[in-house]
């Protein structure tokens, strides 16, 4: 089997080598492909990826920032693993954590599977963004009795044909209720597992803003009571 790791990165010069070092660093028992998305940074990030002479990373290039979502999506379109995960280009979540999370799909106990913050003893940086992401998982769960504890998890581990197949319309940060609203209208079981989290605050470079939780929210219910974005 292989492993695909989707690296979406904007305006990440100072995190992202060690990123990249973890990423090639963390043993599992399969191949590994890094698929790297420069979503059109302006601090140097690209020229650290020109740099890379690495035969197992790929890097691609928005011409103009687009958001997380569609870097995730340019990524989807080069894959050539089984398994895909998805890494932030910060340093809040570990790639060691990588063989508790492929071992579901591997041992084909489920198709997705989903790292989970609130599993751990991890701790969130703000008190906002700790509301607000349990507040959007708690209506992900009434609106599509999904029972997850962390809809807003940056690891994200899917079979490729399962993510290849949502037919997914995200720019930004709604990537997440968007994934979870399609695998629940699909009945695909989602499986979460403890991981860790080292957090960073706002003036460390945390882009996830209080209206993207709008947004998400509003992705949630389209996606629930039409099942379509506008």
């Amino acid at each position: 089997m292989k492993l695909s790791i989707i690296i979406p990165t904007y305006n990440e010069a100072e995190n992202l080598p060690h990123v990249i070092k973890n990423v090639r660093d963390v043993h599992i028992n399969m191949e590994k492909e890094i698929i790297i998305v420069d979503d059109g940074s302006t601090d140097g990030s690209r020229q650290i990826l020109e740099d890379l002479e690495e035969s197992n990373i790929r890097t691609y290039y928005h011409s103009e920032n687009r958001g997380k979502g569609c870097a995730v999506r340019t990524g989807l379109s080069f894959v050539s693993g089984d398994i895909v995960i998805i890494q932030d280009a910060d340093l809040e979540y570990d790639p060691k954590d990588y063989p508790a999370l492929i071992q579901p799909i591997v041992e084909g106990r489920t198709s997705v599977v989903y790292g989970s913050r609130r599993l751990s003893k991890s701790s969130v940086s703000y008190a906002r963004y700790l509301w607000g992401s349990w507040f959007l998982t708690r209506i992900a769960n009434l609106l599509f009795s999904s029972g997850l504890t962390d809809l807003y998890t940056c690891y994200k581990v899917f079979r490729t044909d399962v993510i290849q197949d949502l037919d997914l319309k995200c720019r930004g940060f709604e990537f997440c209720p968007e994934v979870t609203a399609k695998l629940s209208h699909q009945h695909t079981k989602i499986t979460e597992v403890p991981i860790s989290y080292h957090p960073r605050v706002f003036s460390e470079g945390k882009k996830i803003r209080w209206h993207d939780g709008l947004i998400g929210l509003w992705t949630l219910i389209q996606l629930r009571f039409w099942n379509r974005l506008t």
